[in-house]
Formats: C-alpha cells, sequence, structure tokens
C-alpha cells in the first residue's frame, strides 16, 4: 500500500468555479458555496484519493488559483513543478474555453520538457439553455492536448469528483511506469 502526493494546479479563468469545485471535492459534496469570493493569489485544499484496484492513494495537493490577470506573476513561483492540471472553463462562457489554451501553456511552461498529465473541466451544466460550447468541441481540444474531459455541474453536484479521481489515476499510473524502469535498471 502506497501513499503518493501530488501537486495538482487547478487554472481557469476568474468566476469558472474553480474554487467551488475544490471546495465541494474536499467537502464531499456537503459544502456549495452560495456566495462568491474572489480568489486572490492561491488556495491549497488537500484531499487524498484512493486508487481502485490498487490499495494506493494519492494526496492531491490542489492549488487553487486566481483567474484574474493581477495575479498571474505571482502564480509561476506557486506553479513550480506541477504533477498534474485540472484546466476549467465554464459552458456558458466561450471565452473561458478559449483562454484554456494560455492557462495550459502557462501550466506546461513550468515544467518544460516533462509530461503535465490533466483534465479539462467545462462546469456549470446546469445552466444548459445558456450553453456556449459543445461537449463536442471540449472533448475535441482536450483529446488533442492530452488531456481527459469531463462536465460538471458543481451546484447540482454532478461529476464533480471525477476529474480528481481521474488526476489521481493519471499521477499513480506514471509512478508505477517510472517505478518499473528502476525496477528494470537494478
Amino acid at each position: 500500500m502506497v501513499k503518493l502526493a501530488a501537486k495538482c494546479i487547478l487554472a481557469g479563468d476568474s468566476t469558472v468555479g474553480k474554487t467551488t469545485l475544490a471546495q465541494i471535492f474536499r467537502s464531499d459534496g456537503a459544502q456549495f458555496q452560495k456566495n462568491y469570493t474572489l480568489t486572490t493569489g492561491v488556495d491549497l485544499v488537500v484531499k487524498t484519493v484512493p486508487v481502485p484496484d490498487t490499495g494506493d492513494s494519492v494526496e492531491l495537493f490542489i492549488f487553487d488559483s486566481a483567474g484574474k490577470e493581477p495575479f498571474s506573476e505571482m502564480l509561476d513561483k506557486l506553479w513550480e513543478s506541477p504533477n498534474v492540471l485540472c484546466l476549467v472553463y465554464d459552458v456558458t462562457n466561450e471565452q473561458s474555453f478559449q483562454n484554456c489554451s494560455k492557462w495550459l501553456e502557462k501550466a506546461r511552461a513550468q515544467s518544460p520538457g516533462v509530461s503535465l498529465p490533466g483534465v479539462l473541466v467545462g462546469n456549470k451544466t446546469d445552466l444548459a439553455s445558456r450553453r456556449a460550447v459543445e461537449s463536442a468541441q471540449a472533448r475535441a481540444w482536450a483529446l488533442g492536448q492530452g488531456l481527459e474531459c469531463f462536465e460538471t455541474s458543481v451546484k447540482e453536484m454532478e461529476n464533480y469528483e471525477a476529474p480528481f479521481h481521474c488526476l489521481a489515476k493519471q499521477f499513480h499510473r506514471l509512478y508505477r511506469e517510472k517505478v518499473e524502469v528502476f525496477q528494470a535498471l537494478v
């Protein structure tokens, strides 16, 4: 039984639901913030995620980053050497989806030459009548970037755990691959 620790960057524009996603995940769905407060800088959320069929677990250190440009300079230091990435956009806001390219580039720049596993999360699916980004469009972009794709409604508590469970599995898989390479050398 192995317990691993992974640094997870939670990135995306402001008001897409990053903080609420992290908070509701940490509280197992018990805490939905009705009053929104802008994240300034970075909040840290920590939660242990069991990896199915292994007995192992991954402790995710989720760095919930401010989505406003004035805070982006301080992100460079806080984002150093991430292990996994969770990109979030608002399905009712085309620009927040377009900006995922910028956030992905910024995150990958923190680990040049290293594969950064990650997920793309479209939040606010409960606002179906206002949808501006189609699921297929997001899936195609995510696939092209080597990311898994999920849609959630944090407000309705739908699918909010899946992206983090996927990240834990991705990180665990990388760990197992490194162990196998090391064992082959011995």
